[in-house]
């Protein structure tokens, strides 16, 4: 399974068999804003590093907000049968301008694009650089059910047979008072608690294989609500604990601790003592918020990178949104998708690529403030920041 062939992974990654290929396609899909700012900058970096003699190949593929403005389409069945049917062999994904209110007919691309193609975890690596910290977590977030859950959906009899539709399950009901009633459902599986789980404890236990002997276990640690959703989070807790009794012929709980927060508790600890937590794993919106609140702990959403992984597949995307208002100002911060492509690369087993540009942008992290960009307190753009890391690869 490919999954296990991504958790050979050192302290700060995760990476698959070194790659024997000659040749390496990459999709991508900068999506809205400075989603097409920071993913050409990511693709700049991926020419520098990769060596010559791997023939590399990008394919543009369309998604986004503002695309589905002009054509009525948010993702388009090209871009899902590109990823689907080996046309590349990864893609990267920048971000997504998706509105606050409803919007009918709409529905997230990235979302969309990781239910289509199974992606059923988002990685989220969260590391500080700086010599005064400590703080080196992974946040493992499921990715296809909790409150945005994949429904059934048919028009017709002859419909049944050809299609799946992915939505949001929810509703909005008029009351006789004139007022509205809005209706939410969330979909906790066994089959994908175990899944994420699984994945969490297997990180867990490749990075405690990178670290000194004499280290303690590495730590995975369980984020629910269960005191109050005590049948949906009560099912994500208790499979996750039994991933950690039964899980691996019994080396996930040899070789692992486990523990467990709540999720409000959890985003104080989270400020409190960021460096007491190394494997978080948790359902979709808890992990998105968790993940999106530990970035501040690094200097800012324009430095951590994800993954959204599959057994098959996996699609690179920085963390941060489309940020429409510094959008075509040239001062996007590039590091986030630089490192998503760097992840990506692991994934496709370009280890050596990958770790050099995970040394170059730390570099750039710690070298000259000015020239990185505002969200980090600096005067840089985009192509200043980019320009330095290639120089350094």
């Amino acid at each position: 399974m490919r999954v296990r062939q991504l958790l050979l992974q050192s302290q700060r990654g995760f990476a698959s068999a070194a790659s024997k290929r000659t040749s390496l396609s990459i999709g991508l899909i900068p999506a809205d804003g400075i989603g097409r700012e920071v993913i050409p900058a990511a693709r700049r970096v991926i020419e520098a590093v990769i060596p010559n003699k791997v023939r590399l190949e990008f394919v543009d593929l369309a998604a986004g907000f503002e695309l589905f403005t002009k054509t009525g389409v948010a993702l388009p069945e090209e871009t899902i049968r590109v990823c689907r049917d080996g046309g590349v062999d990864g893609a990267l994904f920048g971000s997504v301008s998706s509105p606050s209110h409803k919007v009918a007919g709409y529905a997230s691309p990235i979302v969309a694009l990781r239910k289509k193609l199974d992606l059923y975890a988002n990685v989220r690596p969260v590391v500080s650089v700086s010599p005064n910290s400590n703080i080196d977590m992974v946040i493992v977030r499921e990715n296809t059910e909790c409150l945005v859950c994949r429904i059934f959906s048919f028009t017709s009899l002859r419909a049944k047979a050809m299609f799946i539709k992915y939505i949001k399950s929810e509703s909005i009901e008029n009351n006789a008072d004139g007022t509205r009633t809005a209706y939410a459902t969330r979909k906790i599986s066994e089959t994908a608690s175990r899944r994420i789980a699984t994945m969490a404890f297997n990180i867990a236990l490749a990075r405690g294989a990178a670290r000194p002997s004499n280290s303690p276990l590495p730590l995975v640690t369980v984020v629910h609500k269960s005191n109050v959703l005590s049948i949906t989070d009560g099912l994500f807790r208790e499979v996750c604990h039994d991933v950690w009794n039964t899980g691996k012929d019994g080396e996930f709980k040899k070789l692992a601790r486990m523990d467990e927060q709540l999720v409000d508790s959890m985003v104080y600890r989270l400020f409190r003592e960021p460096h007491k937590f190394d494997v978080c794993v948790a359902p979709n919106l808890y992990g998105d918020i968790i993940s999106d609140g530990a970035a501040a702990l690094v200097g800012s959403l324009g430095v951590v990178a994800s993954t959204n992984v599959g057994d098959n597949f996996c699609v690179g995307e920085p963390v941060h949104g489309s940020a429409p208002d510094i959008a075509g100002k040239g001062i996007s911060n590039p590091i986030a998708a630089v490192r998503s492509a760097g992840m990506l690369l692991s994934y496709l087993g370009f280890n050596e690529e990958a770790s050099k540009i995970d040394i170059a942008v730390n570099k750039v992290l710690l070298g000259d403030k000015n020239l990185l960009t505002p969200d980090l307190g600096g005067h840089g753009k985009t192509d200043g920041v980019t320009n330095a890391i290639i120089k350094l690869l």
